[in-house]
């Protein structure tokens, strides 16, 4: 059977759905293609379970910390519940019905280039033919060349965040936002959590002091936060899974969850079979996400950065040149927040990335606690950490972090001023709310000898 269509759109997570929106609700004649759950990877195994399982805990450790309360019990059946509420249980049947009552084709299945000028895609005994084709097909976990992996129970990120009974002991290998995040969740709800990263800290993208503080705050919550070694070998051992680090010592537990980053998928699209080839880190695109003439991609398979953000942003990027209105994208100022508790947010460079671009960096870094009151009544032994990154020669901020409460929500400030350019000088000028945690721009770039 074969149809035609303005645009077909394949992959249906948060960058392909704004995609699909905004091209069907502009007129155009739209075709959806998913092998699995409208929503994708963020709505059903990554973001949203994952910040869902998160909050309760958070909410408790922030009870039992504040004047006058006990903390909470955690209720792991509630929590599931409503996991498994806010995840649809893992049934897309609504949302497909929604796209169709706006006038979407959707398809359900593996699509694969099948021609070009025009493009032509084929999902079972479907022919879609079409003017644009968007890729959104995102990515999955990537897994390390461990030999005897096979041996043991692995879980990745789809494990841990649909999980239905805690294990008792778990490896987590990794130490980025998914190792983090899992290993405080499984931590505080009474596994014994062993976090194993190949690098000398956690969070090694961000400043050195955002991995110290995430370890030593994971190490409170009972972790055994293992750095500067990664798994060799893997084994079963009776039913313990056995990783052999390649310091000489061994992580064992019931499962072992790979938190080792992403791959695009790409491997069932047939790309070669219309001349398009994949670079190092997915499809390679213009400022336009632009693959190539009417092809197009966003999110994760494009290797830019992988965040639903980016992805919502890609996609309205390419609905908008789609429909004839002119929009390049532009990654300055885009915010990373992992939801640990404390919450963890960067924004911009590091010191050492600002050098190597040929800025001169000066840094800053401050105890909130220490300056600002907001802090005494959040609660009543308060933590929490921020720096900033400027450029001493034009006075501009170029980065940004925060390992405190909130910070997921008060990174904006900084997103918003790197993102415009907002000088030193006039960020000590603003007037900020008293008593929050956004105080601490204040204290931070007062300290930055410039």
């Amino acid at each position: 059977m074969d149809a035609q269509y303005d645009a077909v759109v394949i992959g249906m997570g948060p960058g392909g759905e704004v995609a699909a929106t905004q091209l069907v609700q502009n007129g155009k004649r739209v075709a959806v293609v998913e092998r699995e759950l409208i929503g994708g990877e963020c709505g059903y195994w990554a973001c949203i379970p994952s910040k869902t399982l998160l909050r309760p805990l958070e909410a408790a450790a922030g009870a039992a910390g504040v004047a006058g309360l006990d903390a909470p019990a955690p209720d792991w059946a509630a929590m599931r519940d409503y996991r498994d509420t806010m995840i649809r249980h893992l049934d897309d049947s609504k949302q497909v019905e929604g796209y169709r009552s706006q006038g979407v084709h959707v398809y359900k299945g593996t699509a694969r280039f099948v021609g070009r000028e025009p493009w032509e895609v084929a999902v079972d005994e479907h022919r879609l033919t079409a003017d644009h084709v968007i890729v959104a097909t995102g990515s999955a976990a990537a897994l390390p060349p461990v030999d005897g992996l096979e041996e043991i129970e692995v879980w990745t990120n789809r494990q841990a965040t649909t999980v239905e009974e805690i294990p008792g002991r778990a490896v987590v290998v990794g130490g980025s936002a998914v190792g983090v995040e899992m290993g405080q969740f499984l931590a505080r709800m009474g596994c014994s959590v062993t976090l194993v990263q190949r690098g000398p800290a956690l969070m090694d993208r961000e400043e050195p002091r955002v991995g110290e503080l995430a370890a030593e705050h994971l190490r409170g919550d009972g972790v055994d936060v293992r750095t500067g070694t990664s798994p060799r070998r893997a084994r079963r051992s009776g039913r313990d899974s056995v990783l052999e680090l390649d310091d000489g010592t061994e992580a064992v537990g019931d499962v072992v969850l790979m938190a080792t980053g992403r791959r695009p998928r790409l491997e069932d699209l047939d790309l070669e079979q219309v001349g398009i080839g994949p670079g190092a880190k997915g499809l390679e695109v213009d400022e336009r996400c632009r693959v190539a003439p009417g092809l197009w991609a966003v999110g994760d398979v494009t290797g830019t950065a992988l965040f639903t953000h980016v992805a919502k942003y890609q996609g309205g990027i390419v609905a908008a040149n789609i429909l004839g209105r002119e929009r390049t994208a532009d990654y300055t100022g885009v915010p990373r927040v992992v939801f640990s508790d404390p919450e963890i947010a960067a924004v911009g460079l590091t010191a050492e990335q600002a050098r190597a671009q040929g800025y001169d960096p000066v840094s800053a870094e401050v105890d909130l606690p220490r300056g600002l009151a907001r802090p005494w009544t959040y609660a009543t032994s308060p933590a929490g950490r921020m720096g900033v990154v400027a450029d001493r020669t034009r006075r501009t901020l170029l980065g940004a972090w925060a390992v405190a409460p909130l910070a997921g929500e008060w990174i904006h400030t900084a997103a918003l001023a790197i993102r415009e350019g907002i000088g030193i000088d006039r960020l000590r000028d603003g007037v900020f709310q008293f008593p929050t945690y956004s105080e601490g721009y204040l204290l931070a770039v007062n300290e930055l000898e410039l």
